[in-house]
């Protein structure tokens, strides 16, 4: 494995982990209420996982075309290991949500009194913010977990989306870089391809995903439903995230295939 590839490893899994801990800041802006600064604070860390993913096809597709030139023209293991990444990102994300819902919540609180990201990063490495830190960490409750049933009640419709939607995002790229490994002739038009299957993905997250999510949000906050339901979806959303990380083996080859396909074609 290239010190390339392993540079990959753990930018995706750190995109994938704050991509879980995204599913938890809602349950902050709900218990603050304020829900705007929950996000602007988890922004940051969204910085971090957009600056990762701006490496991650570049390291890939590098590491692809030192193969290539070495006459190495099948490297899947790689591939199947990154979305592999993926899928244990989601799992300790999952197991960090209680934990980083209480630091998130003392950091909201924090910040809402004295709007200085100077003092909030200050208060955080002092003493008494590693001791909160410490004091923090705690496990999933096992009710939020034995609690799931999947009855008439159970939101079959954005649990399905959600994991096609992560399933596509996930392959997205690295179906688009392996299709080079497929026809290298046409290697730099399939790895600027990601973006068609991408797209697909990125519609069902933002036109049908997250809006269901901001709607019941905002019913939790008038009271409509309670904080253990929503509390319910955020669990069910996490799964569906973690089976879109398994679909995803599923359907990495067949992109790649159809993504060399229209790179001929197109």
């Amino acid at each position: 494995m290239t010190p390339q590839v392993l540079v990959v490893l753990v930018l995706t899994f750190i995109i994938n982990l704050v991509t879980t801990l995204s599913y938890s800041v809602r349950i902050v802006g709900i218990r603050t209420g304020r829900i705007a600064i929950s996000f602007a604070l988890f922004n940051l860390l969204v910085l971090v996982s957009r600056t990762a993913n701006g490496f991650q096809a570049p390291l890939l597709a590098k590491s692809v075309e030192d193969n290539i030139k070495a006459g190495v023209f099948d490297d899947e293991i790689t591939f199947r290991l990154i979305i592999l990444s993926c899928s244990a990102a989601t799992i300790v994300g999952a197991l960090l949500v209680p934990t980083f819902q209480r630091v998130l919540s003392k950091a909201v609180l924090n910040f809402s009194v004295h709007k200085s990201m100077y003092r909030l990063a200050l208060h955080g490495f002092s003493k008494g913010g590693i001791l909160y830190l410490k004091e923090s960490i705690a496990i999933p409750s096992r009710d939020n977990v034995a609690g799931i049933k999947f009855d008439d009640e159970f939101p079959w419709r954005i649990f399905i989306l959600n994991v096609v939607a992560v399933a596509i995002l996930t392959v997205g790229v690295l179906s688009a870089v392996y299709a080079s490994y497929l026809n290298p002739d046409y290697r730099t038009t399939a790895s600027n391809l990601s973006a068609f299957i991408n797209g697909f993905g990125t519609i069902l997250m933002f036109a049908f995903i997250d809006p269901h999510l901001s709607a019941m949000t905002d019913d939790v906050m008038i009271g409509k439903y309670s904080e253990g339901m929503f509390r319910k979806y955020v669990v069910y959303m996490i799964g569906a995230r973690f089976i879109g990380t398994v679909v995803a083996q599923l359907i990495f080859l067949p992109g790649a295939e159809l993504l060399e396909w229209i790179a001929r074609h197109i």
